[in-house]
């Protein structure tokens, strides 16, 4: 992380629909102004967790900071919320930049998409069969057969969300560590998941995918009915996102460990 010292002329807001969200744009942008966000210096989101992933997303390798400001339910990527001094706290920011994972997801007929995931890709089943899946790092095979609901791979990033709901572990955000987690694991039934160097890439073959179909979902975007999935991190490119140094994104991983 690095503090960001260069000055914030321009700044573009962008909201989600919640009327306290559009509120909040209209005072900030009548205050402050809202520019263009391919003009702007940095982009102020106004929401929870999936309007900052979504706007992450959207300005993935463009180079344009994003400070989220809590204006949602749930705000772990987001910083508080007060529409006092914002570009002394803009410029007083610190800067961690994060490489999603990309995902390419093999489907019959020689079909693949890609896409991009900032918190996790998953893999989950269709119907009420489990999913049966083989697990290869580095093209070994290191799970011949797991019999699951599903499978994620998590980045630091990503590590308390989805991931940690399905018992995985917590990441620090300058681990160059993947967490890869199983979801409700009936065999082998004791397997909780690996902790793999950043740099591995991961092969998900889904064995039986006629009767036991899955589906392969990279943040939110999702392909039905896939046959093998490979995911590894994206190094050419980013997106900056922004933290007040006083509650930072390594203070907010570490504090979320502590919690009961």
């Amino acid at each position: 992380m690095s503090a960001n010292t260069s000055g914030i002329n321009r700044i573009s807001f962008i909201s989600s629909t919640a009327p306290e969200a559009r509120e909040s744009h209209k005072d900030l942008a009548r205050f402050y102004g809202d520019a263009a966000p391919a003009d702007a210096d940095v982009i102020v989101a106004l929401g929870g967790d999936g309007l900052m992933l979504r706007v992450m997303h959207e300005f993935l390798g463009k180079n344009i900071p994003v400070y989220g400001m809590n204006r949602g339910s749930i705000g772990f990527l987001m910083n508080n919320y007060n529409a006092k001094s914002l570009i002394d706290r803009l410029e007083k920011a610190e800067i961690t930049p994060v490489h999603p994972l990309r995902m390419r997801a093999h489907a019959k007929g020689n079909v693949c998409n890609q896409a991009h995931a900032i918190n996790e890709v998953s893999l989950l089943r269709q119907t009420h069969q489990a999913a049966k899946l083989r697990v290869l790092v580095d093209d070994q095979v290191r799970l011949e057969e797991l019999i699951c609901d599903g499978i994620l791979l998590a980045t630091p990033a990503g590590s308390s969300a989805y991931n940690l709901s399905a018992h995985g572990p917590i990441l620090p955000i300058d681990a160059k560590l993947l967490a890869l987690t199983p979801i409700s694991a009936f065999r082998p039934r004791r397997w909780r998941g690996a902790i793999l160097p950043v740099r591995s890439k991961v092969t998900i073959d889904i064995l039986e995918p006629d009767k036991r179909p899955v589906n392969a979902v990279a943040d939110h975007t999702e392909y039905r009915s896939v046959t093998s999935v490979e995911i590894e991190e994206d190094t050419s490119v980013d997106c900056k996102i922004m933290f007040d140094p006083e509650h930072n994104w390594e203070e907010r991983i570490l504090s979320e460990q502590f919690k009961y």
